[in-house]
Order: C-alpha cells, then structure tokens, then sequence
C-alpha cells in the first residue's frame, strides 16, 4: 500500500533533477556549521533546483577533494577550518579580497576548469554592520580589534579598505599582532591594552565569551557614547562583551549577521539568485543556539 506524504514531507526534502546546481562547506569538522542551514533556507525560499551539503574533508586530502567536486559538476564550495589557507594552493585565480585577508572562504567552480577564490568575511561583516547600525561607516573614527588569527586580518583588511583611519590590534601574544599589522600596512598600531577613549568601533574577533569559553572581561566605560562594539562570536547570540555593551547604550553587533551577509556572495554565483539577509532568515538559522 502507497502511503501519501507526511505534511511538509516534500518541503522539507526537496526534488533534485539531473539538472541540479550543487554546492557545499568544506571543513574538519563541518558538522557544526550553520551554512547547510543558511543556504538551505534560501534554496527553498527561491525555488532553485539545487542543493547546499556538508563536506568533511581531512586536510591531506583537501586538494584531491576540491578536484574531485569540479569534476562532479560542483559549482562550487564554502571553506572553513582548517582549509582557509590551504585553499589558496588550489585557486587558479585568487580575488584581492583573499590575498588581503590571507585566506579563502569561497572557490567558484567555472566551467573552464579552472577555480576561482574569494574572501567574503570582511564583506559580510561591514554589511552586517551597515545592518544593525544604520548609516555607520568605517571611517568615522579609530577601531580596535582584539585578536590576531584569521578573522581578525579579514576584519582588519576590510575595515582599512573601507578607509578606517587607524586601527589598533591588541591580541595575547604581542609579536602575532605585529606580524599581522606588517602584513596589512597601512594606519595600522599593535597595543598591550584596548585605547578605548577614542574608539568608534570595538570589534571581539577571539572566541573569548564564545559558549564553553571564558567570558571576554573588559571594562567598556572609556568608549564614547557613540561607539560601536562587535562581537564575532554568535553561539550564544548575545556575549556578556554585547550585554555589556547594550547594558551601556551603546550600539551591539552579533555575530550571526556576519554569518549571513558572507555567504551572499557565494551563493549567488553558484545559484544564480542575490539572496537577501532578513528577520525570517536570522529566526531559521538561530533557532537551537542559545540566545545568552
């Protein structure tokens, strides 16, 4: 006997024709990530033949992975940790945004054989801001940044390229920091502490205050009234660092709205659709993390 369908039993496991447009997030581990969810969203809500998966990938076999998913018909892939650096050597053309930001989170699979790279980090996070913060811009005044890994010179460069008039890295360990501002160049300092008495952005890119991690302890009373402070961290989706500052008054950006804006890029080249960051959009991919 045939039995009908569940209700919401074909939404929630869409048709694939031959004619798919494939895609997918490349990591170890890749479990945790949100984007299967993200892209998801969009590839229903725009009706695309097409699907977005998982792809765990172990770093010696990366470069045989990423071949292997072009001559699948992929595409193309998002990429997270630990690949990001490992991405370039795959890349037959690497966009500024990449070599600015020492990384590659999004390879274009093009039907030439060859493959593209680009960083879309700095992207989604000035957009995320531009969000939350209506009529910000990065060259309002001084922005500090605590950390020095990889999302900390993708902010960096993205906020430098937006004309930031001077940026100061304060990370744990003095001589990563100034490594990086040497990299960068530019209005560009390294510090033992956050000079907040000037600052017009404050941005957390370490995983301090990140679920399972200490709490980030600093004290925000010398930011200016009209600071901005980020947060890169977005499980959960309000830190102690952006209770404190909204505790403040001040303006608090999350880090689930950089999340969003980074994948827009990628997901219009593979899918041929300009998606759009919205509250129906935010409620999907938050649901299960912990709001606090």
């Amino acid at each position: 006997m045939t039995r009908a369908p569940r209700p919401g039993f074909l939404r929630a496991m869409p048709i694939l024709s031959g004619h798919a447009r494939l895609a997918g997030i490349l990591g170890w581990p890749v479990a945790h990530s949100r984007s299967p969810r993200l892209h998801g969203f969009w590839l229903e809500r725009h009706g695309v033949d097409g699907a977005y998966v998982p792809l765990p990938v172990r770093p010696e076999r990366f470069a045989q992975a990423v071949r292997s998913l072009a001559d699948l018909g992929f595409r193309g892939a998002n990429v997270t940790i630990p690949h990001k650096e490992a991405a370039f050597a795959v890349c037959d053309e690497v966009a500024p945004s990449a070599r600015r930001a020492g990384a590659v989170n999004t390879l274009v699979f093009r039907e030439d054989g060859t493959i593209e790279g680009s960083n879309t980090d700095g992207y989604g996070f000035l957009e995320s801001i531009r969000e939350e913060v209506p009529g910000w811009r990065a060259d309002r005044g001084p922005a500090v940044l605590l950390g020095a890994g990889g999302s900390a010179r993708a902010v960096a460069a993205a906020l430098l390229d937006a004309g930031c008039p001077r940026l100061t890295l304060v990370n744990r360990t003095r001589a990563r920091a100034e490594a990086l501002a040497r990299e960068l160049g530019g209005p560009i300092g390294v510090a033992e502490r956050a000079p907040l008495g000037d600052a017009a952005l404050l941005v957390n890119t370490t995983s301090l205050g990140m679920q399972g991690q200490p709490p980030l302890e600093l004290d925000l009373a010398p930011l200016p009234a009209g600071a901005v402070v980020a947060d890169l961290v977005y499980v959960p989706l309000e830190t102690p660092l952006l209770a404190a500052a909204r505790a403040r008054g001040l303006a608090a950006v999350g880090g689930l709205g950089m999340l969003l804006h980074q994948a827009r890029p990628g997901f219009a080249r593979w899918f041929g659709v300009e998606p759009q960051v919205d509250a129906a959009l935010r409620d999907f991919v938050a649901a299960g993390i912990p709001p606090r």
